[in-house]
């Protein structure tokens, strides 16, 4: 199932709110379940730099079913996913980037750039929750992070 448009840009405004509401200015992006830009923004003021990033992040939470930042705390040295961010043509493994899963399904995905890796979170958070969940309780990936984080 891939997300449609009108939910694609109901998130982006949802994260958009958010992002004002703490006073930061964000590239937000949300690709589809098979990982391709479904809809994008980049707020007035917001780095340049952000934009990949922004797509990166959703992307990574696309690819692996599971928040970038859930999955960074795997690549640490030492950890069992050390490394992968150098795959799939760059991930980008710090917070802002969640899944979007509705009815137990990948839905599509949501990251966030522009500020702190925690606001960057919430306001992926507040993009999600509109839409979905942004955990599948029962994954291989869910059960590989309560053994290896």
């Amino acid at each position: 199932m891939h997300i449609s448009l009108a939910d694609a840009e109901k998130a982006i405004a949802a994260a958009r709110k958010e992002a004002i509401a703490i006073k930061t200015k964000m590239c937000i992006a949300v690709v589809d379940s098979g990982a391709n830009l479904r809809a994008f923004v980049r707020m007035d003021d917001a780095w340049v730099g952000s934009i990949d990033i922004a797509i990166k992040k959703a992307k990574t939470a696309c690819f692996f079913t599971m928040g970038s930042g859930e999955l960074g705390k795997l690549s640490q040295p030492g950890k069992p996913l050390y490394g992968i961010e150098h795959s799939n043509g760059g991930l980008i493994t710090f917070p802002g980037g969640l899944p979007i899963i509705q009815n137990g399904e990948l839905f599509g995905a949501i990251g966030v750039s522009g500020s702190a890796v925690e606001n960057d979170h919430k306001v992926a958070v507040a993009g999600c929750k509109v839409l979905g969940e942004s955990e599948l309780a029962d994954h291989h990936f869910a059960r590989m992070m309560k053994m290896g984080a």
